[in-house]
């Protein structure tokens, strides 16, 4: 049995954030998207489930996360190329997100980080392990 990965993200406006990652490039699963979730494809076997705030509080009995003063998670996903790191910044902030923190340059790894439309802190990086210092 192959390990799949689900993160699931609380969000106000379903149809607004499926709207801002399809501008990133990403694509939805229909098989499981409906009217109070959908299936953000992150990678082969990476999902994130987009829950409507309401909708996402029937699985836990914890308050959802106030984004604008407390990450509960962050994402970093990895890229092919520090262009293609550039590239996803600018298409974020085109769609609405916010780019968030200085970029990190260390040579062997470049990475940015933004917000989506929820708060929720995504990383987007290029690392080339060959050139990783050694210790």
């Amino acid at each position: 049995m192959k390990t799949e990965i689900f993160l699931n993200l609380p969000v106000k406006d379903l149809n607004r954030s499926m709207a801002f990652f399809t501008e990133l490039g990403f694509t939805f699963n229909l098989n499981f998207t409906n009217d109070k979730a959908a299936c953000l494809e992150i990678g082969e076997n990476i999902f994130a489930m987009l829950l409507l705030e309401e909708f996402f509080k029937t699985f836990t009995k914890k308050q959802i996360c106030n984004t604008a003063t407390t990450t509960e998670i962050l994402m970093a996903l990895s890229v092919d190329s520090r262009e293609k790191v550039d590239e996803i910044i600018t298409s974020v902030v085109k769609a609405g997100g916010i780019e968030y923190m200085e970029a990190k340059d260390y040579g062997w790894m470049y990475q940015k980080a933004f917000l989506d439309l929820d708060g929720h802190h995504w990383e987007i990086f290029f690392m080339d392990e060959s050139q990783a210092p050694k210790e």
